[in-house]
């Protein structure tokens, strides 16, 4: 792969997984908790959210390894749930932000895509394969975290419906939910790509290759 291409790539992937943090950080903070505020991570700086592993060298990787699939992570903001003015649903909430942000960046760059108009040269083609990179990748986060296994987004969203009586079965997802996702990610991983593939048609337009 060129460098130019791995270059977007982790750019668009730096720049989703901030957004990405920053709304939960936003969500938490509209429900009354200012932890990440003060941690100060209510910012796009990516030197404040970065994870080497997971915003660098684990994207670097399967890029180079030419996976099938591109995710990555930042540190997550800091969180804390007794502070929400809504308990019940608080935290599904601020989980909810995370998938909500990804999902708009998608639609403003898919948009983008499907009424591009014909310009031509390197530096157009450039901006076009970047949004193509925007899209995927944010689709691809937005998907994924909403996978309802701890510590992905969706897990929280789960536990907000589950009943009192399921607590047993949620501190069990809860101990084991990373084998579980270790599971998803090596057996299940393409399942998610035709919903990928589905979205990214309906905003841009063209089928994604």
């Amino acid at each position: 792969m060129e460098i130019i291409s791995v270059a977007f790539l982790i750019v668009a992937l730096v720049f989703s997984v901030v957004i990405h943090e920053v709304a939960h950080g936003s969500a938490a903070a509209a429900q009354g908790d200012l932890t990440a505020k003060y941690a100060g991570r209510l910012t796009l700086n990516p030197l404040k959210h970065l994870d080497w592993v997971g915003s660098v060298f684990l994207p670097a990787f399967l890029i180079m390894a030419n996976a099938p699939i591109l995710f990555g992570w930042a540190k997550p903001v800091p969180v804390n749930p007794l502070n929400f003015r809504d308990k019940r649903w608080g935290d599904a909430k601020v989980a909810v932000a995370g998938a909500a942000a990804n999902l708009a960046l998608a639609l403003v760059f898919g948009l983008i895509l499907r009424f591009w108009p014909e310009i031509s040269g390197p530096a157009a083609a450039n901006f076009y394969a970047l949004a193509q990179s925007v899209v995927i990748i944010n689709l691809v986060l937005a998907v994924f975290n909403l996978i309802p296994i701890p510590p992905l987004d969706g897990s929280h969203i789960l536990f907000a419906f589950l009943p009192p009586s399921q607590t047993d079965f949620k501190i069990f997802l809860q101990k084991y939910g990373f084998i579980f996702l270790l599971v998803f990610i090596f057996f299940f991983m393409p399942v998610i790509w035709p919903i990928i593939a589905f979205l990214y048609q309906i905003l841009t337009g063209v089928p994604l290759r």
